[in-house]
């Protein structure tokens, strides 16, 4: 079915990935951003731009007035290329997505989507999880704040009166992500190094996988359920990084470097049962292959 579909956030690396999909699949597309002159994929990707500020009720409901859905992918998370800061994107969460949800309500869209983090149901060991365990913080640290920022962000989203979906992703790698292009940057210096002793797990997703299964829970659109989105194959520090530095002749990731977010070692199990998605990338090698 065609709908009318609000993206916010849509100058980001994930808003290009889903923007030409959502098109594809058949659907008029709002680019929501804050800065028009910098939205040049969502524009080639067939989008109308619209600009809004998470912070601004009144920008984002004249943004979103006409539509059936609204996809917040709004995120400032640090990533390779130094932009971004965990403490803006943790006030982002808690004081921006309640404008979010305010802003639709008032705008009349019925169903919503927002994008969440995989680390929220990490079990900090290698036991995996689903989206019915939580992992509850302790202490004060950079990620402990993250991952209650996102707890809290998911509240209020729950609480809405509005249809929802929230889709958690894993660690997000794939053109434009930043990351594994640095990986094989370091690794080629000599400079990558595991977090701690590389034995905790990542869930990563391919972030063409990550898309897909957004454009799939648009069709199914599972009403009030929360989705883990990665791959199947949770794999460990060393690991991960040991293939990284083999597949282009370099020596072996050292121990050492700084820790990260817990260990979260993930099940995708109902995206697949209720989206009918699979990743197209289901494992590092996969998605690595270079």
């Amino acid at each position: 079915m065609k709908e009318t579909i609000a993206v916010l956030g849509a100058n980001g690396v994930y808003a290009r990935h889903l923007i030409p999909r959502l098109v594809a699949a058949g659907h008029d597309v709002r680019a929501v951003v804050r800065r028009p002159e910098a939205a040049h994929a969502a524009r080639a990707a067939g989008a109308i731009i619209k600009v809004a500020d998470i912070f601004d009720v009144a920008s984002m409901k004249s943004a979103f007035e006409g539509c059936e859905v609204a996809i917040n992918l709004a995120t400032t998370l640090p990533g390779p290329s130094g932009r971004g800061d965990f403490a803006a994107n943790d006030k982002l969460r808690v004081e921006g997505v309640p404008n979010f949800v305010e802003a639709c309500r008032k705008a009349n869209v019925r169903k919503i989507i927002q994008q969440s983090i995989g680390w929220v149901a990490a079990s900090g060991s290698d036991e995996w999880t689903g989206e019915d365990h939580v992992y509850r913080p302790a202490g004060d640290t950079i990620s402990n704040k993250a991952i209650a920022a996102a707890l809290t962000m998911e509240e209020i989203i729950k609480s809405s009166a509005l249809d929802w979906i929230i889709l958690r992703g894993g660690l997000f790698y794939g053109p434009g992500t930043g990351f594994d292009e640095g990986w094989v940057a370091r690794a080629a210096a000599g400079k990558l190094r595991l977090p701690g002793d590389g034995t905790e797990y990542v869930s990563l997703v391919h972030i063409a996988d990550m898309a897909a299964a957004t454009v799939a829970a648009v069709k199914k659109w599972p009403s009030r359920c929360v989705f883990t989105i990665c791959d199947d194959e949770p794999v460990q520090w060393r690991d991960l990084f040991g293939f990284v530095c083999a597949s282009i002749g370099a020596d072996a990731p050292q121990a050492g470097g700084p820790p990260g977010f817990p260990s979260f070692r993930l099940k995708n199990a109902r995206a697949r049962e209720a989206l009918g998605w699979q990743p197209i990338y289901k494992n590092y090698r996969e998605g690595l292959a270079r």
